[in-house]
Parts: C-alpha cells; sequence; structure tokens
C-alpha cells in the first residue's frame, strides 16, 4: 500500500508540489496573493455594488450577480493557496485568467477609446496607449506574477517544497 501511494504521488501527484524556485520566490507569492487577490477577493464580497456584482454589471461582463461572488471566491481561496504556497501552480492558472479577463474588459476599451465586444469603455481622464499602459500597471505586474508562480512553483518556503520534500533553504 505504502509502495502504491509512492508511486502514485512520484508520478503524478508530486509534478502538483514541485518547485525548484529560490526561497526568494515567497516575495512574488506575498505580493500575488496577500497584497493584491485576497484582498481583493474579499472586497469583492463585501462591496459587490463597487467592486462585485455591480462593477462587474457595469463593464459589460454576463451574469454580474453570479460572477462577481464567483470571482471574489476564486480570489481569496487562490490567493490564499498561493500565500501558503500549496498547490501554487494550480492556484495560479485560475488567477491568470482573471487578469486577462480584466485587461480585456477594462483596458482594452481605454486602449481603443470606445467600447470593445460585450465591455463598455470606463470613464478616465484620458484614453488610448499611455492611458491604458496606466490604468493596467497593476493588472500587468499581477499576470506576470501569476505566470511565474505556473512556471517556478511555490518555491523553497513553501508548503508544495515540504510536501515534495525538496525544502532546502536557499
Amino acid at each position: 500500500m505504502v509502495s502504491f501511494m509512492n508511486s502514485q504521488y512520484s508520478s503524478g501527484m508530486g509534478s502538483l508540489f514541485a518547485t525548484a524556485a529560490p526561497a526568494s520566490s515567497i516575495l512574488i507569492r506575498l505580493l500575488v496573493g496577500l497584497v493584491v487577490f485576497f484582498p481583493e477577493g474579499i472586497q469583492k464580497l463585501i462591496f459587490p455594488d463597487i467592486l462585485g456584482a455591480g462593477r462587474f454589471a457595469n463593464i459589460g461582463i454576463p451574469y454580474p450577480e453570479l460572477m462577481g461572488p464567483f470571482v471574489g471566491a476564486v480570489e481569496i481561496v487562490c490567493g490564499v493557496l498561493v500565500i501558503i504556497g500549496l498547490l501554487t501552480r494550480l492556484a495560479a492558472i485560475p488567477l491568470i485568467v482573471v487578469m486577462i479577463v480584466a485587461i480585456v474588459s477594462t483596458k482594452i476599451p481605454v486602449l481603443l477609446g470606445h467600447d470593445f465586444w460585450i465591455f463598455h469603455l470606463p470613464k478616465v481622464s484620458r484614453y488610448g496607449f499611455w492611458s491604458m499602459m496606466h490604468e493596467a500597471r497593476a493588472d500587468f505586474c499581477m499576470l506576470l506574477g501569476s505566470l511565474y508562480l505556473l512556471i517556478a512553483g511555490g518555491g523553497a518556503w513553501s508548503l508544495d517544497a515540504f510536501i515534495s520534500g525538496k525544502n532546502e533553504r536557499h
């Protein structure tokens, strides 16, 4: 039974926890999980009119009453997983999707200066490339941080490293 579990771990489950990233990756995990996604997810639930369903309706996201709380819950759960470094790569995937949707739904209209597909143009002081770059800077940072975590994993100071037996200090 033990050998079966070890073979299961090494063949499939182990890759979910594998990480060769340095201990300093905790800084990216804290930025992505603690500074942005965890608190933003909570705020989508406690301030639904301005950050959750109400904002999603103004943007043009379909089914905002469903999607607002759903995205908030995803951000909370995945944010916590990223913070503690558990299933880091898996948790990064929904966060990447969230950031791509955020960029397409809110920043592309700013770039174009008009509605794009189903998404409405937000009111900002100016439109075009530089305005979009200014408005999207945090979005791009979160997208790149999440992509890093997908590629590198949680790092030496993560539960992933502890579970996989690679928790040596770098």
